[in-house]
């Protein structure tokens, strides 16, 4: 596939040693999940969260499968873990450029990341981009709807589809708790640039609930950081967000969740506090 694009490529990381780095973004001394209690996650975990996937109309001409970039912070790239698996399993071309300790377009991080970020998007030659907001989104209104314009701007250039996609809610402590306006504010002006601009805005409460939950259905689904997803929750995101993009124009049909959920992806090191 053009632009380096592998099917489901491995998440990259980038570990960014930054003053703004938060308590949640770092690498934290909690246990990471063992492998036994990754396989019980695996096999509860979308047993009732998941809808059955429609089946592929017939007689439609072939196109081509979309190509898929993520863009975000660590919690994204948390998420691109069971996102890869979904999209390898899918037979769609999915990367991660989601970036631990930033990935932000807008706040502390942002000048440093635009840096980077036209050249990833344009090397990439994606069909689709993802940009889920992160925690560190800081900035006044008029500054976050300058960065969301100019990501809209930068990956209309790069002939792909931008898609805003909203964080899980998180629990706030002292390092968070002043900038909670701006990140409460974020989902509206991405909405607004999406409605005016002709990017695709999605709400993804219907997956996380209005506030930090840290357990669902009996299971872990949040962080005990109140930042970060479990594998219970990444791997539900991954198949909301898989039925959203599949419904867009040049679409696909979602693997069925049991072909991805147990494949080893939950056992990774970056789900701490599960």
């Amino acid at each position: 596939m053009p632009g380096g694009f592998r099917a489901a490529a491995v998440p990259l990381r980038h570990n960014r040693d930054t003053a703004a780095v938060g308590p949640g973004h770092r690498a934290g001394t909690v246990v990471g999940m063992t492998k036994t209690a990754s396989l019980v996650v695996g096999l509860l975990l979308l047993t009732a969260a998941c809808s059955t996937q429609p089946a592929a109309e017939p007689d439609q001409p072939a196109t081509e499968s979309p190509r898929i970039l993520l863009l975000g912070d660590s919690v994204a790239a948390g998420e691109a873990l069971p996102l890869a698996a979904a999209f390898e399993a899918s037979g769609v071309a999915f990367q991660s450029v989601a970036a631990t300790g930033g990935g932000n377009i807008v706040g502390p991080n942002a000048e440093e990341n635009w840096k980077e970020l036209p050249e990833q998007i344009a090397s990439a030659d994606p069909t689709v981009v993802v940009y889920q907001l992160t925690t560190y989104d800081w900035g006044t209104r008029q500054e976050q709807r300058a960065a969301y314009d100019k990501l809209l701007t930068t990956v209309t250039d790069a002939g792909a589809e931008l898609v805003f996609v909203t964080s899980p809610p998180i629990r706030p402590d002292d390092f968070y708790e002043p900038h909670m306006p701006d990140l409460t504010r974020a989902p509206d002006v991405a909405r607004a640039v999406a409605s005016s601009g002709g990017a695709t805005f999605l709400d993804a409460t219907a997956v996380w609930g209005e506030t930090y939950e840290r357990t669902r259905d009996g299971k872990p689904d949040r962080s005990t950081d109140g930042i970060h997803t479990c594998p219970q929750g990444a791997a539900r995101f991954a198949n909301w967000l898989l039925t959203e993009l599949a419904e867009h124009p040049g679409g696909f049909t979602p693997a069925d969740p049991e072909t991805w959920a147990n494949t080893g992806w939950s056992a990774d090191e970056l789900f701490r506090g599960c």
